[in-house]
Parts: structure tokens; C-alpha cells; sequence
């Protein structure tokens, strides 16, 4: 592919950074890929091995979901609800419940594509065994930013000013649930792609009204942080989907686990 791969333009190397925005929209791309395996065939897909370089960009940036040589046929009875099969994959990028048990299933994409929206996030490898303790696995160290409200601390250096403080929120929400350990209370893959869809859809909605008032501040930090004042958040809710109501307007509802809850968020324009 023209633009090579996905870990080509978020670490070791000295490719141009990509923006906010298409890092939102190769996500969403890839998720769209992930979920047509898992429910677009007759039989479900796993591809077992979702890495950032198994994610090509084309021309145009658009991703393609790559290297299916690891990838099993999941679950084909309805009583079955996993694949008893050796562990295979990539270290950093394994479901622990998979490398545990050998049970795989279509949940353990999820879970490395949860992976991959964190690296998209912070622009660093999942694994680095020179760092601090605390920081050795990008999954844990985000859960714990998380758990402490600074998740800004893992944003890639070339985003900052770039991401509002409400989509990185839900971001990261999505990245975390998506990497929870029980498996059975991550999202399908269509939720995450729901979700994603939202997230671009609100970060979309509020540059373009700091852009109308941009000249009112010194910063695009300080003029996210004025233009999020607007977006309600409210309540908590049990499911993780994303609907639209009558009148258009739209409504996420987060995984219950995940620490953050963001129930209903709404931009007023």
C-alpha cells in the first residue's frame, strides 16, 4: 500500500505525524473491517493477530485490515460460545483470557484492537521493557491514568492542542472497555464502531465552532477547554451503543464498567 503501514506513522520513523483526525478515521476504518469479519460472512472470522502493522493505508489513508494467516473460523454451533485452539498471536497485543485459557474468540480482536486505538493515542509501542515499571505495557499504564483522571499523560507529543477534552475522554473509555479482561463485558465491534463514529463526529462538531471564535484565544487548548463548557454530560446507562433520536440528535451510552462512565453527551450548536 502507498502509505505502508499503520505503526509506520506512530513510532520509529520519520514519517510525517498524522493528525488527530486521521488517526479517528483509520480507526474507524479498521473497526468497520474487524466487525464485517465477525458478522458481515456466514461464519465468523477471528483474525487473531489485529496489530498496527497488520494495518495498510492506501493512497488515500484509508485502512485495510491485512495478513490473515493466523485467522480462524470462530464459534459454529450456537451452544459453542469459543475455540479451544493454541495460543497464536502477537506479544502486547494478546487477550490475557485467550493466552490463559485457549479460548479464543471474536472478543480477542476486540481486545487487540483495543490495543491499537491506545497506540494511535500515544504514538509509542505496546510494549517497551526499558521503562519504568508502571509504564511497561501501554494497557496497564493507561488504565491507570485512567483510574486517576490524567489519561492525558499517555497523548502522543505531536496531538497536543489537538484533541478535544471531551473526545479523549470517550476515547479512551472505548480503548480501555474494549481492553478489559472479561472478555464478555467488552463491545462487539459494532458498538466500537458506533462509538469511534461518535467520538469523530463530536471532535468534528467542536473544532468547527472554535474555529468560528478562534480569535477570541491565545490557544487551541484554551479554546477547546471554553468550547467543551457546552457539552452536557449526564446519568449512566448499562449498555454501550449509539443511537440517534427524532430530532437528530445523538446519544452514547458507555460500557458500565469502564471507569469514566459518559452516559448521554450532546453538542449545542
Amino acid at each position: 500500500m502507498d502509505h505502508g503501514t499503520l505503526c509506520d506513522h506512530l513510532y520509529d520513523t520519520d514519517n510525517p505525524s498524522l493528525s488527530w483526525k486521521q488517526r479517528l478515521q483509520i480507526g474507524i476504518g479498521v473497526a468497520r473491517g474487524l466487525h464485517y469479519l465477525h458478522a458481515g460472512t456466514k461464519q465468523v472470522i477471528i483474525h487473531r493477530d489485529v496489530k498496527s502493522t497488520n494495518i495498510l493505508l492506501d493512497e488515500k489513508w484509508v485502512a485495510k485490515v491485512s495478513d490473515f494467516g493466523l485467522s480462524r473460523i470462530g464459534p459454529t454451533g450456537i451452544s459453542m460460545t469459543h475455540v479451544n485452539t493454541g495460543v497464536k498471536g502477537s506479544i502486547g497485543y494478546l487477550d490475557p483470557e485467550y493466552y490463559k485459557r485457549n479460548r479464543l474468540t471474536e472478543k480477542s480482536d476486540v481486545y487487540s484492537f483495543g490495543v491499537v486505538l491506545l497506540e494511535v493515542l500515544s504514538g509509542r509501542q505496546p510494549l517497551l521493557h526499558w521503562e519504568d515499571k508502571q509504564r511497561v505495557s501501554l494497557v496497564n499504564w493507561a488504565k491507570h491514568c485512567h483510574e486517576k483522571g490524567t489519561l492525558r499523560e499517555i497523548v502522543d507529543a505531536e496531538l497536543k492542542g489537538q484533541i478535544t477534552p471531551q473526545c479523549l475522554r470517550i476515547f479512551g473509555d472505548v480503548a480501555l472497555s474494549c481492553s478489559l479482561e472479561d472478555g464478555t463485558q467488552r463491545p462487539s465491534m459494532k458498538d466500537v464502531v458506533g462509538m469511534l463514529e461518535f467520538v469523530l463526529h463530536l471532535q468534528d462538531s467542536v473544532v468547527s465552532e472554535v474555529m468560528e471564535s478562534r480569535g477570541d484565544y491565545e490557544n487551541s487548548e484554551e479554546m477547546f477547554n471554553s468550547s467543551c463548557s457546552s457539552i452536557h454530560v449526564s446519568g449512566g446507562s448499562k449498555s454501550a451503543a449509539l443511537s440517534s433520536t427524532s430530532d437528530g440528535d445523538l446519544s452514547y451510552r458507555c460500557n458500565p464498567i469502564v471507569q469514566t462512565e459518559v452516559a448521554h453527551a450532546r453538542v449545542d450548536n
